[in-house]
């Protein structure tokens, strides 16, 4: 059912929606507001996206869970993404994504729906890749080894080589 109102139901709203307001502005007022809703919406990921990697490194320097900053990088890229594909429908809810009051809203609703494995594991892996392969897979804890290959190697001499 879902699949039948993304790839179907969707695009007509779309459709519907440009059709009125070509009907209200004109066509060519219509077709700017649509062409410029893609370079000021990249121009708004960027800023927006370099704001969320900072509270990101924040809270990984803080040494807590970047829960938060993980959802809300996942929401500015999700935004960026919908003002990228044309239409006045994906355009707002782009938007919407993007400021930060609404995300914020978002981010409880996505994180309140889905409290499942899944926010765990994105968890984990973005903080063990921002802290260079260390807190996540293969650390204590973390159902990994709990230890890496400089911290159990042994010196060898020289004769012992030969053997």
């Amino acid at each position: 059912m879902l699949w039948f109102v993304v790839l179907v139901l969707w695009p007509l709203a779309e459709l519907f929606v440009i059709i009125k307001i070509s009907e209200a502005i004109g066509f060519l007022w219509m077709l700017l507001l649509l062409v410029v809703s893609w370079p000021i919406g990249s121009r708004i990921i960027r800023v927006e996206g370099r704001a969320a990697l900072r509270r990101l490194r924040d809270a990984l320097a803080a040494g807590r869970e970047p829960t938060n900053e993980v959802l809300d990088g996942a929401l500015v890229l999700f935004g960026g993404f919908l003002l990228l594909v044309p239409g006045f429908i994906t355009d707002a809810i782009g938007l919407l994504l993007l400021m930060r009051p609404t995300r914020s809203l978002a981010r409880r609703g996505v994180a309140r729906n889905h409290r499942s494995a899944w926010l765990g594991r994105a968890v984990s892996f973005v903080t063990w890749g921002a802290r260079g392969g260390r807190g996540g897979p293969g650390a204590p804890g973390a159902g990994g080894r709990g230890y890496d290959a400089d911290t159990t190697a042994v010196d060898i001499d020289e004769p012992q080589l030969g053997r």
